[in-house]
C-alpha cells in the first residue's frame, strides 16, 4: 500500500477510535456529581429565564465560575432539545479539538507520524479520557489553553504568522472567561523571549513589529465578550446582589482563591503525584524521555524548550497555593504529549517500555476480572459499597458484576492477541474499557448517581398534585425534580433552610419536604418521615405535612452536624 494511503488509513483509524472512545454513552445519562449537575442546572435556568448574563443556582446568583461552559450547554440545548446530549457536547467537542491541536502542531513541527503519536498518547492518558467524558469546565479550558499554545507556537516557531498569534491570544482570553487560569497559556511567550534573546535558532517573538500588539488586543476583545456586558449591566442597575456577584467572581474566586486557598489543601508536591498516576500510560516514558530532552535542549532545539518550559511554569504556578485539585494540572498534559511524541518511536523499540505497557494492560484486565468476580460472588466490600453508597438494587449489582467481567475478559483477550504488540494491546484494552463503561455503566449507575431515582421515587410517593420543597439540597435534586420545587437558599445554613421550609410547608396543604439525613432535626417525627432513597452516598427523607411535631430550633449537636455536612458538600 502506498505511504500516502497508509497515512490516510492511520488518520481515519485514530479519529474513528477517538470519537468512539470519547463519545460512547453520549445521551445515555444525566449529569453526575461533582460539578456536572451544578453547571447543567445553571444552563437550564438560563434557558428558562432568558437571563444568560447573570447565572443562577436556584434563587441565588452563581458566581463560582464564569459562564462560558453554561452558555455552550444552553446553546446546544436550544439546538438539540435534549439535555442529556447538550450538557456533554462541550466536553466532547473540546476534547476532539484538543486532540486536533496536538496532532496538527506535532505534525508541523516534526512529521505527520509524530503528530499521530502525540494524539494517541493524549487520547489514552487516563486523566484526559476521564475528564473528556465528564461535563466539567476543565476539558473546555484545556482546549482553549491548548488552542492558545497552538496559535502562539505557530507564530513563535513557524512564523511570523500574525493571524495565529492573534488567535492564540484570543483563545487565552476565551479560556480566561471559561476559568480564570486560561491566561496561563500566555506564559509561553516568556521562554520564547528568553530563547530569542539568547540566540536560539527558529524562535522569534517579533516584539518590535507593531503587529505584536494584535495579540493583547485580541485577548482583551475575547475577555470583553463577557466582562463588558456584565459590568455594564451590574453598574447601571446598581443592585447589591449584582455588586456582590462581581466582587466574588472577579476577586474572591480568582486572586483570593489563589493567594488564600480555603479548600482542597494539599502539599506542594501534590501535582507530581497526580502526573505520575493520572497521566499513565504516557508518563511511563519519562525515564527515557528526560535524558533525550536534555540532549535536545543542549542542541538548542526550541521545539522542546517552549512546551517543556511552559509545562514547568504551569506546574510551579499550581504548586504554590495550598488549594490544589488533580484537574488543575491537566492543561499541561497536551504539551507534555507534544514534546514526548518525537521520542516515542525510539522509546517503543526498547524491550522494557514495551513490557511495561503490556504489564499495564494485563493489570487492568486482572483488576476488572477480580472486581467482577467479587461482585458476582458477594465476597469483599465492593458489592456492599454498590448497594449502600450507589443505591443499586440486587439486579443492578449483578449487571455491574457482569460488566466488570466483560471489561476484564476483553482486556485479557487483547493482551493474548497482541502480546507482541504492546501498544496495540494496551490501546485496545483501554478503548474497550471506556466504550463498555459508556454504553453499559452509564445506564447502571445513572439513577443513583444523578439523583433521578430518588427524585422519581419522591414524585411517585407524593403524587402529581403535591408541592415539593428541598432542604440541604444538591443541584442534582433540583435538576432532576419532576415538578417546580421550592428552595430556601443553597449556601444558607441547613438549620435555617429547615426553619424556612417548615414555615412554607405550613402555609398550604399537601406540601412535602425532601430533606438530607444530616439536616434532620428533633422537630421531625422519625416514625412519620420516609426514606426516599440513596443517591451519591447520601440518604434522602420525605417529610409529610404532619411530621413536624415541635418548633424546628436546632440543638447545638444538630447544628454542628449540619454545619459539618454542609462544609463537606460545599468543598466537593
Amino acid at each position: 500500500m502506498p505511504i500516502q494511503d497508509l497515512r490516510k488509513r492511520d488518520l481515519w483509524l485514530f479519529w474513528t477510535l477517538a470519537l468512539l472512545v470519547l463519545g460512547a454513552g453520549l445521551g445515555l445519562r444525566d449529569p453526575w456529581p461533582a460539578d456536572e449537575p451544578r453547571f447543567a442546572l445553571v444552563a437550564k435556568q438560563m434557558v428558562e429565564s432568558g437571563n444568560w448574563l447573570f447565572p443562577h443556582r436556584g434563587t441565588e446568583l452563581y458566581s463560582d465560575k464564569p459562564p462560558m461552559l453554561m452558555w455552550l450547554q444552553a446553546a446546544f440545548y436550544t439546538v438539540t432539545g435534549n439535555w442529556r446530549v447538550a450538557f456533554l457536547l462541550p466536553s466532547l467537542l473540546a476534547a476532539l479539538g484538543t486532540l486536533w491541536c496536538v496532532q496538527d502542531l506535532a505534525g508541523r513541527l516534526w512529521t505527520r507520524r509524530v503528530g499521530l503519536y502525540a494524539a494517541w498518547a493524549l487520547l489514552f492518558a487516563f486523566q484526559f479520557t476521564w475528564q473528556a467524558k465528564k461535563a466539567q469546565i476543565d476539558p473546555l479550558v484545556t482546549f482553549f489553553i491548548t488552542l492558545a499554545n497552538y496559535g502562539l507556537l505557530r507564530h513563535l516557531l513557524l512564523g511570523p504568522a500574525w493571524r495565529w498569534w492573534a488567535l492564540g491570544w484570543a483563545a487565552a482570553g476565551l479560556g480566561t472567561i471559561t476559568k480564570g487560569v486560561g491566561a496561563l497559556a500566555l506564559l509561553m511567550v516568556l521562554p520564547a523571549a528568553i530563547a530569542a534573546v539568547r540566540g536560539w535558532p527558529r524562535v522569534r517573538v517579533h516584539a518590535r513589529d507593531r503587529r505584536f500588539w494584535l495579540g493583547p488586543l485580541a485577548f482583551l476583545g475575547a475577555v470583553s465578550v463577557w466582562l463588558v456586558p456584565v459590568l455594564a449591566v451590574a453598574l447601571s442597575q446598581d443592585l447589591p446582589e449584582y455588586r456582590a456577584y462581581l466582587d466574588d467572581i472577579l476577586l474572591r474566586q480568582t486572586a483570593k482563591r489563589y493567594s488564600q486557598s480555603w479548600d482542597h489543601h494539599q502539599p506542594a508536591w501534590y501535582h507530581l503525584g497526580v502526573m505520575a498516576s493520572m497521566w499513565i500510560p504516557a508518563v511511563l516514558a519519562l525515564p527515557w524521555a528526560i535524558p533525550a530532552w536534555r540532549r535536545r535542549l543542549r542542541r538548542r532545539d526550541p521545539r522542546y524548550l517552549l512546551p517543556l518550559a511552559w509545562w514547568l511554569l504551569v506546574l510551579v504556578f499550581f504548586s504554590i497555593p495550598d488549594g490544589k485539585r488533580d484537574v488543575y494540572i491537566m492543561p499541561a498534559l497536551p504539551m507534555m504529549c507534544l514534546a514526548l511524541a518525537p521520542l516515542l518511536p525510539g522509546i517503543l523499540r526498547r524491550r522494557l517500555p514495551r513490557a511495561l505497557l503490556l504489564a499495564l494492560a494485563l493489570l487492568v484486565a486482572l483488576l476488572f476480572l477480580a472486581g467482577g468476580a467479587s461482585v458476582l460472588s458477594g465476597v469483599g466490600s465492593l458489592p456492599e459499597r454498590l448497594r449502600e453508597q450507589r443505591g443499586l438494587d440486587p439486579q443492578g449489582i449483578v449487571a455491574g458484576g457482569w460488566m466488570l467481567l466483560a471489561i476484564g475478559a476483553w482486556g485479557l483477550g487483547c493482551v493474548l492477541a497482541f502480546r507482541r504488540r504492546a501498544v496495540a494491546a494496551l490501546s485496545a484494552t483501554l478503548a474497550g474499557l471506556w466504550v463498555v463503561f459508556g454504553l453499559v455503566g452509564y445506564g447502571l449507575l445513572n439513577d443513583a448517581s444523578s439523583a433521578r431515582g430518588v427524585m422519581a421515587a419522591a414524585g411517585r410517593r407524593i403524587g402529581p398534585e403535591a408541592e415539593l420543597g428541598l432542604v440541604a439540597w444538591k443541584e442534582q435534586n433540583l435538576l432532576m425534580a419532576d415538578r417546580p420545587a421550592a428552595t430556601f437558599g443553597f449556601k444558607r445554613p441547613w438549620d435555617e433552610q429547615l426553619q424556612l421550609a417548615v414555615a412554607w410547608q405550613a402555609q398550604a396543604p399537601d406540601r412535602w419536604l425532601l430533606v438530607l439525613e444530616d439536616a434532620l432535626e428533633h422537630c421531625l417525627d422519625p416514625q412519620r418521615i420516609e426514606l426516599a432513597g440513596i443517591s451519591n452516598r447520601r440518604r434522602w427523607y420525605l417529610v409529610p405535612p404532619d411530621a413536624v411535631v415541635a418548633p424546628c430550633e436546632a440543638t447545638p449537636e444538630e447544628r454542628a452536624r449540619a454545619a459539618a455536612g454542609q462544609a463537606r458538600d460545599l468543598e466537593e
